[in-house]
């Protein structure tokens, strides 16, 4: 392996890690608020109410959470290229 594979390798490991770290915080966030808005959902189903479609502060949240793991995703996707292409280049 030449220096530029190695350096791809490198940066895309670092890559790969730092996407993850980002995306791992708000994920988990997300999945919280999305299990509470379910269970008010059907909390307001048993109870006999209709949730309009007007947007809600959570689900604005929601939207920012997914914006958040959508980005951090694509670092560790730009990650996982540059790792490839550490190995494939000669």
């Amino acid at each position: 392996m030449g220096p530029l594979n190695l350096v791809l390798l490198f940066v895309g490991i670092v890559l790969i890690g730092i996407g993850w770290a980002r995306a791992r915080g708000p994920w988990v966030r997300y999945r919280a608020l999305r299990a509470q808005d379910q269970n008010i959902a059907r909390y307001e189903a048993w109870r006999g109410g209709v949730r309009g479609p007007s947007s809600t502060g959570a689900s604005v949240a929601m939207e920012i959470l997914r914006r958040q793991v959508r980005v951090g995703a694509a670092v560790a996707v730009a990650g996982c290229v540059l790792a490839v292409l550490g190995f494939l280049l000669k």
